[in-house]
């Protein structure tokens, strides 16, 4: 006598809700993750006293980029409330400056400037800025503790 074999119950797994277990995955990462307008590396000079920044405050860097043995000094610049972009110099911060106060002349101004960098250089970016407009400027600095010096 020949026996029939039965087929199995195949596994199932429910795949329905995997759409929306993706979308809250999506939206808990998007609150979640902090936007830097600028994430340029620089060596920050060092204080004991800092002041904090308003938020969307226009972001000013200058650094300095090594290639092939060759400094280079950087310009950055964003309005706060965009990713910083490369400028070509001070006249361009100059420019971005005056647009930036146009419809604000109280904004905030914060400058990123490398630590290395001769004062000389920061100076102009200083002037080119206060021609834009800019009336109020920060210096970002790293906190100084009672060990570094």
């Amino acid at each position: 006598m020949r026996l029939s074999r039965q087929a199995g119950v195949k596994a199932l797994i429910p795949t329905a809700s995997m759409a929306d277990i993706a979308f809250l995955l999506i939206i808990f990462f998007m609150v979640t993750t902090v936007h830097e307008l600028d994430r340029t590396s620089v060596n920050l000079p060092l204080a004991q006293i800092r002041e904090e920044a308003e938020k969307g405050a226009a972001i000013v860097v200058l650094g300095k980029d090594e290639t092939g043995g060759v400094t280079n000094l950087v310009y950055k610049f964003s309005d706060g409330a965009e990713t910083s972009h490369v400028v070509s110099g001070p006249e361009d911060i100059n420019l971005e400056a005056s647009r930036a106060t146009y419809s604000d002349p109280e904004k905030q101004f914060i400058l990123k400037a490398d630590g290395t960098v001769h004062y000389e250089k920061i100076d102009e970016l200083l002037d080119a800025m206060r021609r834009g407009g800019v009336q109020r400027v920060l210096l970002l600095t790293g906190q100084k503790t009672e060990g570094s010096q």
